[in-house]
């Protein structure tokens, strides 16, 4: 069973996350913040973390960026889902970091992102 860590300050953006992973068979994590997400990533590496971009204590950026200085994290599959709009600047930031996607709620469907997931668990397990 995949393990997903879910890192949304949204409460009920990551409990319909949750739920509909949870119905898919993926063991579930969840942080409300950037600090509390880096925490768990590396204790608990998981296999694929959707990552939020503007969240307390720490941004998803900035989590990404530190989580890449890591051993095990700098190959962690990440997979941006974010409402936020980027700018130039701010999108070499992202792609400097290599994420596996970058998908916005608005046009994101769960069933398009749950592909995602599953493309990126694929590509990890050819590697």
């Amino acid at each position: 069973m995949a393990k997903i860590l879910i890192v949304e300050d949204d409460d009920p953006q990551r409990k319909v996350l949750r739920i509909n992973f949870l119905q898919k068979g993926f063991s579930v994590l969840e942080a409300v913040d950037g600090l509390e997400g880096l925490k768990i990533a590396l204790q608990e590496h998981p296999d694929v973390i959707l990552l939020d971009i503007r969240m307390p204590k720490m941004d998803g950026i900035t989590m990404m960026h530190e989580l890449r200085k890591d051993p095990w994290g700098e190959n962690a599959t990440i997979i941006i889902l974010t409402n936020y709009d980027t700018n130039d600047t701010q999108l070499l930031q992202i792609t400097t970091d290599k994420p596996s996607y970058y998908l916005l709620k608005a046009s994101s469907s769960l069933e398009h992102i749950f592909e995602k997931i599953q493309e990126a668990l694929k590509s990890k397990s050819v590697k």
